[in-house]
């Protein structure tokens, strides 16, 4: 008889990057209901303790981490805080980002490099950390990037944050590549609009309920639709998949022009 696929992430230690709200908090908490004990990492640690908190009231595990995607000092020192506070690290979800708003000649050179080293250099940073943590001791992994449909689609006023969007999707495939041979899976999911306290008030402006619209299961995503896509990357489900970049986003990258 065929056994169901293991979804399962008890016994996992993950490190969770940009979890002081909205997305990657979501994300750090799913992991922790499904079993995981969970490091909570961003610059913003009074946020943390304050989700921390929560997490454990509801009988998970965690960890909140002081950490600054673009240092790599930073890094090295979260990874072993981890190490230390929760044992050995198997998976890194690259949450961390930020976005800038504008008209494209608004956007200063000081605009496209807070944009791009959050997103895509602390990205890099932070994969080649974290696999390099692991390739020392001889340990397989998972690293999850957080993408979006806009490395693949284009709207105007964040020039900045769909280059850096896109660079992630490539390197996602190109860190696929190199890491396979240390057992070290690499893939990426890639959100639609996400509503969150950071974007609430404008999709529910006429502005974005216009581009709800565009959307061909017509509504925008919630933090919970990504959570089958998380447990599938992070589990021995898929054991089999490096190098995917699994869209969930309502068909809007698929939408006709």
């Amino acid at each position: 008889m065929t056994e169901l696929p293991n979804f399962s992430v008890e016994g996992q230690v993950a490190l969770v990057t940009g979890a002081s709200s909205g997305i990657g908090l979501h994300l750090a908490e799913v992991l922790a209901v499904a079993g995981a004990k969970v490091a909570l990492a961003a610059r913003r640690i009074d946020r943390l303790e304050k989700a921390c908190a929560d997490i454990r009231a509801r009988g998970g595990t965690c960890l909140p981490v002081a950490l600054d995607v673009t240092r790599s000092d930073s890094i090295v020192a979260a990874l072993a805080a981890v190490e230390t506070g929760l044992g050995p690290l198997s998976v890194l979800v690259n949450n961390a980002g930020v976005v800038v708003s504008k008209p494209f000649f608004e956007h200063t050179e000081e605009d496209w490099d807070h944009v791009v080293d959050t997103n895509l250099k602390g990205a890099w940073l932070m994969a080649r950390e974290f696999a390099q943590h692991l390739v020392d001791r001889q340990r397989p992994g998972r690293i999850v990037n957080i993408a979006s449909v806009l490395g693949v689609r284009t709207i105007a006023r964040v020039p900045c944050y769909s280059a850096a969007k896109a660079g992630l999707i490539h390197l996602t495939h190109v860190l696929a590549m190199e890491l396979a041979r240390h057992g070290i899976l690499v893939n990426a999911i890639a959100p639609g609009y996400v509503e969150t306290d950071f974007n609430r008030d404008f999709l529910r402006s006429q502005a974005g309920k216009k581009l709800e619209a565009r959307i061909p299961l017509r509504r925008v995503g919630r933090p919970d639709d990504l959570d089958g896509a998380m447990l599938l990357l992070a589990s021995p489900a898929g054991a089999y998949i490096t190098g995917a970049v699994i869209a969930v986003d309502g068909g809007h990258g698929v939408a006709p022009i």
